[in-house]
């Protein structure tokens, strides 16, 4: 799905760098997919989702530790030791 591959570009080459000491990975996140035109919103059950137009919310979890990752949701997986960032997407 395309959307995801934009979704993917926004973390992969972000408008700004993630700094863990100025801003959290979920801040961070939210920020780089506004940034590129999403409409992210409050989530009970995640970290934030993302409204597409005319299509179902998407819902996100931020993590630094891949462990971490389940079929909850989607997930956007910080590697502190490359300093990038990946996009798990949702199960479908």
């Amino acid at each position: 799905m395309q959307i995801f591959q934009v979704i993917e570009a926004a973390i992969t080459k972000p408008p700004i760098p993630h700094e863990p000491y100025k801003q959290s990975l979920k801040a961070w996140a939210m920020y780089c997919l506004r940034d590129r035109g999403f409409k992210v919103v409050y989530a009970q059950n995640a970290d934030f989702a993302i409204e597409p137009k005319g299509g179902e919310k998407l819902y996100f979890k931020v993590t630094d530790n891949a462990g971490d990752v389940d079929n909850s949701c989607g997930w956007i997986v910080w590697d502190s030791v490359a300093k990038t960032a990946s996009l798990i997407p949702p199960p479908s």
